[in-house]
């Protein structure tokens, strides 16, 4: 049995000055279902995720959700003066999440991503991947019920690579849904439905089973 849509685009339309970047762009996505948002450089990607989380509104057309959302951007929403600990903390309060419950999940996901080590040093002395890391799990930390995920794997080396999709499997697993954005999708197994934006409008590519 189909599950119904979490998280729905309905003729999103977008226009920066004269260029039209979005035009009546639709798509949902169910619970449990991962899909992969493709297209070139440029194409709109980020455009459209900043629409489906709310920091942009469209010229036109609506979002609706029956969940929480999680985003994570491609550039990383953490504080550099603040050490791993610290930006954790920072976002549980600003969502209001019970100690006992984020520090849980702190635990498990600095386990799961390999960066207990490092939890105590600030942001600004972080690697480009282990800044990465943590801008995943500032993304996770709130159990949103939808994922959305701005090239979330871009400097991951593989180990990570592989632990990213053993998260992405537990989040299914539990219901959430997860919607990747990248410029490549190398492995399509992963995905149920493959999306491509190209020239402002949505194209499925394929289903997978």
């Amino acid at each position: 049995m189909a599950q119904a849509p979490i998280l729905t685009a309905t003729a999103v339309s977008m226009s920066f000055g004269s260029h039209s970047v979005l035009e009546d762009v639709s798509f949902s996505i169910a619970a449990g279902e991962c899909v992969a948002l493709v297209g070139e450089n440029g194409a709109g990607k980020s455009t459209l995720l900043q629409i489906l989380v709310g920091l942009l509104r469209p010229a036109s057309g609506e979002i609706s959700t029956s969940g929480t959302v999680g985003y994570c951007p491609q550039q990383e929403l953490i504080f550099d003066a603040l050490t791993m600990d610290e930006n954790l903390e920072y976002f549980a309060v600003a969502h209001g999440l019970p100690g006992v419950q984020w520090r849980a999940d702190a635990d498990r996901l600095a386990e799961q991503l390999n960066f207990a080590r490092d939890r105590r040093r600030p942001a600004s002395s972080l690697s480009g991947g282990t800044r990465q890391k943590l801008n995943l799990a500032v993304a996770l930390l709130a159990r949103p019920d939808v994922v959305v995920l701005d090239e979330p794997y871009a400097g991951f080396d593989w180990e990570t690579y592989l632990r990213f999709w053993d998260i992405a499997g537990e989040l299914r697993d539990r219901g959430r849904a997860i919607l990747i954005v990248s410029h490549l999708v190398h492995e399509r197994q992963r995905f149920d439905r493959l999306l491509e934006l190209r020239q402002g409008q949505i194209h499925p590519l394929e289903h997978l089973q």
